[in-house]
């Protein structure tokens, strides 16, 4: 990173509001903070986690509060507005932040409002680009660093920067490579946009595609589907919130899969095909997919290969299917 002196004059005239929530927002926020000055943040509210009720922060508010920076967190943005405004904000910079920005707000700060989303815009609007990405077969994704306006990730764009997806890549491996570029790409633009000679590029809104949060019915297994979708899926809500199917009335998540070249047409989808080496085969609508780590209902996550040296009745266990 540059410390030198027109950075340290940088630092004089721009005064950022940050407004992020999860881990994805981290490392952008770290960035900022050791080369700009950070005057607030915004985050949402801590939430009760789990049957027990734990009260949880967001990540970003224990970075704040690490670097004893006021920490906002309004249950909606509309409601502090006034607060926002006596802040005097010069920038304000949104990652992931989970709240759409009151109109009158974006017009605030003299340098404007700038997002940093995890897609290739107009490619994956919405709320889950990262899941989305993997899940619908995209080959290459990244970050794009972008002028807000009113309407959902559709604000003029200033940069971007590609990633390739690779085949093994996971939600969780794939978010913590965009979040690193997310941080340099913005630290990259940051000078254009604080001197306002930053790009407006509009995007071509006839190609847009969209990331919808991630929704109960996405995590359930279909094995009517391909394998390859079947595969995707798994790798797209690896690490959170996890593919899963039934198997006798009991949920059974799949962490980790992989792809077969073998056939059983005879079978039903969902049937278990073998055992192998590596974990329980299952039919799919083109072939067979290998579930090889998975978590049974009230167990850690294990590999499927210890789960069938732990079955009893192994051939009567060969004749059951997954739902």
């Amino acid at each position: 990173m540059d410390t030198g002196i027109e950075n340290i004059e940088v630092k004089k005239k721009v005064s950022i509001l940050f407004m992020g929530t999860p881990e994805f927002a981290v490392p952008v926020l770290e960035g900022l903070i050791e080369k700009y000055e950070v005057r607030a943040i915004i985050t949402q509210p801590d939430k009760k986690v789990g049957r027990e009720g734990k009260i949880v922060s967001p990540p970003i508010k224990k970075v704040g509060d690490e670097h004893t920076i006021l920490v906002l967190q309004p249950e909606k943005l509309s409601d502090m507005l006034e607060e926002i405004y006596a802040l005097k904000p010069t920038l304000i910079i949104t990652c992931a932040y989970g709240q759409i920005v009151p109109r009158e707000l974006l017009v605030f700060p003299i340098y404007g409002c700038i997002n940093v989303h995890a897609s290739l815009l107009p490619l994956l609007r919405g709320g889950a680009p990262i899941h989305r990405a993997i899940m619908e077969g995209y080959k290459k994704t990244g970050v794009t660093i972008m002028h807000m306006n009113p309407y959902l990730d559709q604000g003029d764009i200033i940069s971007q920067e590609e990633v390739e997806i690779t085949d093994t890549d996971t939600a969780s491996t794939l978010h913590d490579k965009l979040s690193i570029i997310g941080r340099d790409l913005l630290l990259k633009t940051l000078p254009s946009i604080i001197d306002q000679t930053a790009p407006r590029m509009e995007q071509d809104h006839s190609k847009a595609t969209f990331a919808t949060n991630i929704k109960k019915e996405d995590e359930k297994i279909n094995f009517s589907k391909p394998m390859i979708q079947i595969y995707n899926q798994v790798r797209g809500l690896n690490s959170w919130p996890g593919a899963y199917t039934i198997l006798e009335g009991k949920r059974i998540k799949v962490w980790e899969c992989k792809m077969s070249d073998k056939h059983y047409s005879h079978l039903l989808d969902g049937k278990i095909t073998a055992f192998y080496e590596e974990g329980i085969g299952v039919k799919v609508s083109n072939g067979e997919i290998i579930l090889t780590v998975i978590q049974p209902e009230g167990k850690p996550k294990m590999k499927a290969s210890d789960f069938i040296h732990g079955i009893q009745k192994k051939e009567e266990f060969l004749t059951k299917s997954f739902e």
